[in-house]
């Protein structure tokens, strides 16, 4: 009997456990922090013109790049240094391009990573240093200077004959290579509604939005205005800021609606296709075709001791071969992403045969999807 009361308990369990998993475990919800970006809530771009030194040889030829010359000698002449009418052909610096997000929120002294590029003839940034350098924005102001050692992304190698390159030597990033000097002026505390903007727009995800962000509160604080944006009552929240609103609301998940699409890069044969794609009835068939054109170019010579001349005579050898493709295969209507792929998979056909193939299916009609080539 307790062996009997045992299994049924047992079995029990494992009946709950079933029913509740794929409420757990729904793998396609996002999220509401990766899918909308909140009003205010972004970063900014900095770039500033600077200087690497210390390069072993692989700077900027001051004849070609003229530039490097111009900001070597204001550097100096700002240290103290006179370098008027002086003629510079130093190997060792390179004029550079510094590149930063400056994060939201971010404040007076906080460190950010940076990104050096060069501009002139360098052939590698190894182990050059960048000169203090300002980062402006896009008004014009400074919100950050950056120095530091550049960590290049590549290696090469020159000799007399030859030369190898890996990578990107001539760019390099600096963690933590820029210091904040300046914060950008925005007060989240002052705001009343925020909007949430999809970074996917869709009337049904904006709707699935509304309808989390109300149920979370049970009140109605949220409101889609299209398809890409959702208004958010901060005041009706009842959170005391709207950080707290924010990060009431930014966990909270739902499952994404997205457009039937497929996305084909020719130069590499890649194929992505999403879930929703679906295919007509259609049938396909997947023929191949070789052409052969051969040449063997033989080398007559005349006897020795003749008057004559060596001559070449040309051998050519052409053929074509069919090789009767894969059949006629039906798609049935209806079908989806992984009976697609089986499909295509069975017919034993090439990548670059199934973005083909996907063409033709587009053409006549039967792909019901966004086809996109890069």
């Amino acid at each position: 009997m307790r062996a009997w009361a045992a299994h049924l308990v047992l079995l029990l369990a494992c009946l709950i456990a079933g029913l509740s998993a794929p409420a757990a475990l729904r793998a396609s919800e996002v999220r509401l922090k990766d899918l909308v970006n909140f009003d205010g809530v972004r970063g900014n771009d900095l770039v500033g013109y600077g200087l690497v030194v210390g390069l072993n040889g692989t700077g900027d030829g001051i004849r070609n790049s003229p530039f490097t010359e111009e900001i070597m000698a204001n550097i100096l002449e700002r240290l103290g240094i006179n370098v008027a009418g002086e003629q510079f052909r130093p190997k060792n610096v390179a004029a550079v391009f510094v590149t930063a997000e400056l994060p939201p929120f971010a404040r007076v002294g906080s460190q950010i990573d940076i990104t050096v590029s060069a501009i002139g003839d360098a052939t590698s940034l190894l182990g050059g240093t960048l000169v203090m350098t300002p980062l402006n924005a896009a008004d014009g102001q400074i919100y950050a200077v950056a120095q530091g050692t550049v960590i290049a992304g590549g290696v090469s190698v020159q000799g007399d004959a030859a030369s190898e390159v890996q990578g990107v030597p001539t760019a390099g990033v600096i963690p933590s290579g820029a210091r904040v000097e300046r914060e950008v002026e925005f007060d989240l505390s002052q705001l009343t509604s925020l909007r949430l903007a999809l970074r996917n727009p869709d009337f049904t995800s904006a709707l699935l939005i509304e309808q989390v962000i109300n149920k979370r509160y049970g009140r109605g604080v949220a409101q889609m205005l299209d398809s890409g944006t959702v208004q958010l009552d901060l005041s009706a929240t009842r959170a005391g800021t709207p950080a707290r609103a924010l990060a009431q609301i930014e966990n909270l998940r739902i499952e994404p609606q997205t457009k039937a699409v497929v996305v084909v890069d020719q130069r590499s044969g890649t194929i992505v296709m999403g879930d929703d794609v679906r295919i007509s009835r259609v049938a396909v068939s997947q023929g191949g075709l070789t052409l052969r054109v051969q040449e063997d170019p033989l080398v007559v010579q005349p006897n020795p001791f003749a008057n004559g001349h060596t001559v070449t005579v040309p051998r050519t050898t052409a053929g074509i071969e069919d090789s009767g493709g894969t059949g006629l295969a039906e798609v049935p209507d209806g079908t989806s992403l992984a009976e697609v792929i089986a499909g295509l998979n069975a017919l034993g056909v090439s990548p670059r045969d199934m973005i083909d193939i996907l063409k033709t299916i587009k053409a006549a009609g039967a792909l019901h999807a966004e086809f996109i080539v890069r």
